[in-house]
């Protein structure tokens, strides 16, 4: 488990560094564009670092206001807060701050930036439809990914593809009313750039979402079978995945921004359990028919 811990942490890695590069040529691309020069590249650097920190301190508060969270009082929410409790005191984590999204469909998700400063929010139908092994089952689910320091990337990527997105949107438009480069006539090389830089911006926003949806899919396998190796009892996790599965109600308060957060494909793609390249190269989550098998199989 911890060798797989290890090993998750170096894929984050490489995938945050490539989301900074993917952040970097997008900008480089603009440059080109605009002959900003060395002024422009400072000012561009100035820029990313201060939306980088703003994404770091900040994501998980975005991820909780675009899916409408509120806090889960303590009372109304007993059992929620007491499940909670028993496995932080069992895994040694501290407790989570808890939230409700006031949403039929049962689905759930874990944000923030690390253990002490993580939240878990989980929709009023996951509530009124698992039993109390099955939620807790999703729970640890939800603080495997703490554990697991999966928060972290998956949180930020909630922002930097917002960023790459909206980046892109506003250097094509910039340059498709007049704002490019004037004097690539003269100079077929820097043509050559521009055209290259032209289709990375077009480009970026689809490259983006890939390794959206690689940083999410990675992730799943391994906090289902942390989460069953919290709780000790796998049927529970396999029970509320199997509800999920049979579950046809689409989830309101997610969006495509927050999509890879949740413990299962909140949008209604249509490939909760079907298994294609296709389909797996453009979903957040991996199908629950193979999530279902491999915890069976352990």
């Amino acid at each position: 488990m911890f060798e797989q811990i290890a090993a998750n942490k170096r894929r984050t890695f490489y995938l945050l560094f490539g989301f900074a590069v993917l952040v970097a040529a997008v900008v480089v691309a603009f440059n080109l564009f605009i002959n900003g020069g060395v002024v422009g590249f400072i000012i561009a650097a100035v820029i990313a670092t201060g939306m980088s920190l703003f994404s770091y301190f900040n994501s998980d508060k975005i991820a909780l206001r675009m899916s409408h969270a509120v806090p889960a009082d303590p009372k109304q929410y007993a059992r929620y807060h007491n499940l909670v409790e028993g496995l932080c005191i069992a895994s040694g984590l501290p407790k989570p701050r808890l939230y409700i999204v006031n949403d039929p469909a049962p689905n759930a998700f874990a944000t923030g930036r690390n253990p002490q400063h993580a939240a878990i929010a989980v929709t009023t139908g996951l509530l009124e439809k698992m039993n109390r092994v099955e939620l807790e089952g999703v729970l640890a689910h939800e603080l495997s990914h703490v554990r697991n320091y999966d928060v972290l990337v998956m949180t930020i990527a909630v922002t930097a593809v917002g960023i790459i997105a909206l980046m892109a949107d506003f250097f094509l438009r910039f340059m498709f009313w007049g704002g490019g480069r004037r004097d690539d006539r003269n100079n077929p090389g820097g043509a050559i750039l521009a055209g290259m830089g032209l289709v990375l911006l077009m480009f970026a926003p689809l490259i983006a979402r890939l390794m959206q949806f690689a940083v999410s899919r990675r992730r799943e396998y391994l906090a289902d079978s942390s989460g069953v190796s919290l709780t000790r009892y796998p049927p529970g996790l396999i029970s509320a995945l199997k509800k999920l599965k049979d579950d046809t109600t689409v989830i309101n308060s997610a969006s495509k921004a927050t999509a890879h957060l949740w413990i299962e494909e909140p949008l209604n793609t249509g490939s909760k359990s079907v298994s294609t390249k296709f389909n797996n190269a453009f979903a957040t989550h991996p199908p629950l028919d193979d999530r279902i098998a491999a915890l069976e199989a352990m």
